[in-house]
């Protein structure tokens, strides 16, 4: 006979009660709480007993999977005196790039963000940063992300997975790739599955990633390059090497990471990579001639080197076409790179991305102009790809030279947006979703007239026209622990940031002789996100805290502005 069981009522046994789906998948992370007595799940399903799951871990908590056939009311039970419990989900698998998947339970310790209205990507609990693999497959954007389940803080590193319809809605997915079990056994932030980028199977509605597993300790080479398959962009198969070693008569450091794959002009697979030379930061540039990319990669040689800003590692290499197929002649392609360490001395600003334009045959990069992509700086580790007939792009919200690995803060992802080339320029401006956004207007008069006004949530949109380009204007937030702005004058568009009580010399988020004449400025907890004359120039800056702005006030001379609205967003 079948064990039937009622939830025991003891104060050490803790329940997990969800209504489930037929053929639910549950996934649980769970970890042994001494060396006595193992970590255990057990699954009640209709008062009956259905199985349970177990590990002998203390250390890290560890990944079991567990499918209720039947469905209906599910109570998952474990006694707190032996097993802790990190994260639970649940989801069916023919649904859940429609539903996403359902979370039971996180701890105290990856929570996910307590932010009331806002509309930036942020993952379901735990540590997130650098996009990865982000591109249409099956119809659908996706995106997939550095991701540590188990904390707010940086640790070993998995992929976690998100979808969306429009880039701004997304589904949460099942916890994508991850690391091999050496390094998940121990939350030691010895390595992991780090960056890398995706493109689509072969007659196929699955993808093909590509990634760089890091091993600190292993020799002679702490970071190798690898690829896995999925056919159902759920999860992924067994990854294997595809590049074990860097180039040998380079000089390069142990730095070589973050794949981006790319159809070339001439019709085969190409990969870019990061690392740093003695002469400076280097983009690495491979190809194979195997139409699914699986193997067959060999160095065709150095792409770009980068001898500007310092000893700087060129970190996320992002390549594409802007604005036509790849192998049209005329054809002009754009090389993203970030520069971990990098300083522009001139604003004290850190760890810079550029954006350079260019010619490309396949083997050489001949670049026309360049630019930076963002002021602010904090649109890190940006990734693109070209949907249709446009660029788009998203980067971590962040910027390692304000954020610790050691330290928690609100992580989240930056406004999705457009590449598009004008002439020598490229524009980044938001994805036209972003007007969805727009709740209601909240005020079109009282701002303009220099009166304070305030905030229901601190997710507003600003808009500003100016009566000629560049008419100067103080645009001041109030934001109970930062001092923080924006503003037009003689030296150009910036963002004004300043951490309340820090009187040391903080760098300078300026466009130096911009003149603006229209503004976009958007606020959630924790950014604030600037986009001038259609992203022509664009500015990302990181608040720190999950506390709201909480009002604005614009101070210009009689004339400057000819109008200035806010509007509530939410999604």
């Amino acid at each position: 006979m079948s064990e039937v069981l009622s939830p025991p009522q003891t104060d050490t046994i803790a329940v997990l009660s969800a209504d489930v789906p037929v053929s639910a998948t549950l996934h649980v992370w769970l970890k042994a709480k001494g060396p006595n007595a193992p970590g255990t799940m057990a699954f009640v399903c209709r008062g009956e007993k259905i199985g349970e799951v177990s590990v002998e871990n203390s250390e890290e908590y560890v990944f079991r999977p567990f499918v209720v056939v039947s469905g209906g009311a599910l109570d998952c039970l474990y006694d707190t005196t032996t097993t802790a419990v990190s994260v639970a989900y649940f989801f069916n698998a023919a649904e859940v790039v429609e539903n996403g998947i359902t979370v039971l339970h996180t701890s105290v310790a990856n929570a996910p963000a307590p932010v009331r209205d806002g509309y930036h990507f942020r993952p379901p609990f735990g540590w997130m940063n650098d996009p990865n693999g982000f591109g249409r497959f099956g119809g659908r954007p996706h995106l997939f992300y550095q991701h540590y389940s188990h904390g707010l803080r940086w640790n070993t590193m998995h992929w976690g997975h998100a979808v969306s319809t429009d880039y701004l809605r997304w589904h949460h997915m099942p916890i994508f790739l991850f690391p091999s079990e050496d390094l998940t056994a121990r939350p030691d932030k010895r390595g992991g599955a780090f960056s890398g980028s995706a493109i689509p199977l072969m007659g196929d509605a699955g993808i093909r990633v590509f990634f760089t597993e890091q091993v600190i300790e292993r020799t002679p080479e702490t970071q190798i390059q690898l690829t896995a398959t999925s056919h159902n962009i759920i999860t992924a198969s067994e990854a294997h090497v595809i590049l074990p070693n860097r180039p040998s008569d380079l000089g390069l450091t142990l730095d070589f990471r973050d794949p981006y794959v790319v159809r070339g002009p001439d019709g085969l697979w190409k990969m870019v990579l990061g690392s740093l030379s003695q002469q400076g930061g280097v983009v690495l540039l491979y190809e194979t001639d195997d139409p699914a990319a699986a193997d067959g990669w060999r160095f065709v040689g150095t792409l770009l080197l980068e001898d500007r800003y310092g000893a700087s590692v060129i970190e996320c290499p992002c390549l594409l076409p802007l604005n036509g197929p790849a192998d049209a002649p005329e054809t002009r392609w754009a090389l993203l790179y970030g520069m971990v360490n990098s300083v522009d001395v001139r604003t004290g600003r850190k760890n810079l991305t550029l954006i350079a334009v260019g010619s490309f045959d396949g083997v050489r990069f001949l670049r026309d102009f360049e630019q930076e992509l963002d002021f602010g700086t904090d649109n890190y580790a940006f990734q693109a790809f070209v949907d249709g007939e446009t660029a788009v792009g998203i980067g971590w919200l962040a910027n390692w030279a304000d954020v610790s690995h050691a330290v928690d803060f609100p992580t989240a992802m930056t406004l999705p947006r457009q590449l598009i080339l004008r002439g020598d320029r490229v524009l980044t401006p938001p994805v036209p979703t972003v007007e969805t956004l727009r709740h209601q207007l909240v005020d079109d008069r009282k701002l303009l007239a220099g009166q304070p006004v305030g905030f229901t949530s601190g997710a507003v949109e600003i808009t500003i026209e100016l009566s000629h380009a560049g008419s100067p204007f103080e645009l001041l937030f109030d934001h109970p622990h930062t001092e923080v702005g924006v503003e037009v004058n003689d030296e150009g568009l910036a963002i004004r940031f300043r951490r309340s009580g820090d009187d040391s010399e903080v760098p300078r988020y300026i466009v130096a002789g911009a003149k603006p004449s229209r503004i976009s400025i958007f606020l959630d907890t924790g950014s604030i996100e600037v986009f001038a004359d259609n992203g022509r120039w664009a500015g990302t800056k990181r608040i720190d805290g999950f506390e709201p702005v909480r009002g604005a006030r614009l101070l210009a001379e009689s004339g400057a502005v000819l109008s200035a609205k806010i509007f509530s967003l939410c999604l």
